[in-house]
């Protein structure tokens, strides 16, 4: 065997084998399977044809290029992996900042001091490891937040409410949600949320999104203060279709 022919056949494999690992290797944030959409997302689905691309140029004997699809594929596969660590954290965040403020509402400080406490220090090294992007401490400590509050129960024995959960807009499509990102790092307050791709592109569209959020607010007079992990809904201007969640990455 010759020596590109060699080189192409080894790094096919290892491509092959990371590009496909993808599918069952990242764990969950939760009891939750991942969800479909964002497992097959568009890096995982490219990182696919650039494997089959490079078997089919091996197969007939053009190993530089079977060599080249094959790195692009192993980039592509580990670009999924980052991909959905961020959203299987974000998910686990959404979650936990859920729970923690609705066991804030019903009295968990002074009921539950010793479970408030612990989540308490969990969701505040959640809310650092995501202002750094630490995915895999974000999910970790998002977790610690659900265990730690798992007894809470309300005042009058109420369970928890359902939990959130973020799924990504439909392919080419724009998302009907926003989760907000920490001011410091992002300057996310609903005039620069207005103005992004995908939302609305012009800032000036600010009150709408904020009139059809301001109950979510811990004032709700009070457009300024939004609180990281607010997730807001978006509001159809022109009766544009719109689901899932804004995602960072995309392209609007």
């Amino acid at each position: 065997m010759n020596k590109s022919k060699l080189l192409a056949f080894f790094i096919l494999i290892v491509s092959t084998a990371i590009v496909f690992a993808q599918a069952g290797s990242n764990a969950p944030a939760s009891e939750a399977e991942i969800p479909r959409s964002i497992l097959n997302n568009p890096y995982y689905l490219e990182s696919v044809r650039l494997t089959e691309m490079a078997k089919e140029a091996y197969e007939t004997g053009d190993y530089d290029a079977s060599t080249e699809y094959a790195r692009q594929a192993s980039e592509y596969a580990q670009r999924s992996d980052a991909y959905v660590a961020r959203r299987l954290a974000e998910n686990a965040f959404l979650r936990a900042h859920s729970r923690y403020i609705w066991a804030g509402s019903v009295g968990a400080a002074t009921r539950y001091p010793d479970a408030y406490q612990t989540a308490t220090g969990a969701y505040n090294e959640a809310q650092d490891a995501r202002t750094v992007e630490d995915w895999d401490n974000v999910t970790d400590a998002s977790n610690r937040v659900l265990a730690a509050l798992a007894d809470v129960k309300g005042t009058g024995g109420q369970q928890a409410p359902p939990p959130p959960s973020i799924t990504p807009p439909a392919a080419g499509g724009l998302p009907a949600q926003y989760t907000v990102r920490d001011w410091k790092t992002t300057g996310d307050c609903f005039w620069n949320i207005a103005g992004r791709l995908g939302i609305y592109g012009d800032n000036y569209q600010w009150r709408k999104l904020y009139e059809a959020n301001k109950e979510k607010l811990p004032d709700p007079k009070n457009p300024n203060w939004v609180e990281p992990g607010t997730v807001l809904d978006i509001p159809s201007l022109k009766g544009e279709t719109r689901s899932g969640m804004w995602d960072p990455s995309a392209k609007y």
